[in-house]
């Protein structure tokens, strides 16, 4: 963590609730986005912020600094976003084992690297079909650039099994893909 921000925390704990606007200003839209990316509707996504920093707020004296500020407020977003989630049905595509084995890394590799519009376009929708879990640790990896551990931590994970479902999801990805052409 940095150090501004241990310095910011120990002010707010000492009285100073006004200086929590920091984490709000540095933290609320990335928050936000990763909240989008789960339950899919801004309007949702912006009441789950609220309850975040909420969350952050009331409990920022259990914050002993093992981790950045950033990983526990994505911490945070992710179960809040995973609670929120459990409460209504979401159907998403599964694959039996057999069809993990029939791609190759090469082959993955190749589509998810292909930028032409159409390959863009079949990608977009393939991720709407993901899990909200696997859409988490997508955003998180490529688009965050979180590293794995960070991103491990986030979501409750060990590290290897953060890569292993990431293997998982760029082949779910590709087969997704492939049923859209």
């Amino acid at each position: 963590m940095e150090q501004n921000e241990s310095h910011i925390i120990s002010r707010i704990l000492a009285g100073r609730t006004e200086e929590f606007a920091y984490f709000l200003d540095t933290y609320g839209q990335v928050v936000f986005s990763l909240l989008v990316r789960m339950v899919e509707t801004e309007e949702d996504a912006e009441e789950l912020t609220q309850d975040v920093f909420m969350k952050a707020f009331t409990h920022l004296g259990s914050f002993y600094g093992k981790s950045s500020f950033s990983t526990w407020i994505y911490r945070i977003a992710y179960n809040t976003g995973m609670s929120f989630l459990r409460k209504r049905p979401v159907e998403e595509a599964a694959f039996d084992d057999r069809f993990w084995a029939s791609v190759s890394d090469t082959q993955v590799d190749e589509a998810l690297d292909d930028t032409s519009g159409d390959r863009v376009e079949q990608l977009g929708q393939a991720l709407k079909r993901l899990s909200p879990d696997e859409r988490v640790l997508i955003a998180l990896y490529y688009e965050e650039e979180r590293p794995l551990r960070e991103v491990a931590k986030i979501m409750g994970l060990t590290e290897s099994n953060a890569k292993v479902r990431l293997h998982r999801i760029r082949k779910k990805l590709y087969l997704l893909m492939q049923e859209e052409e």
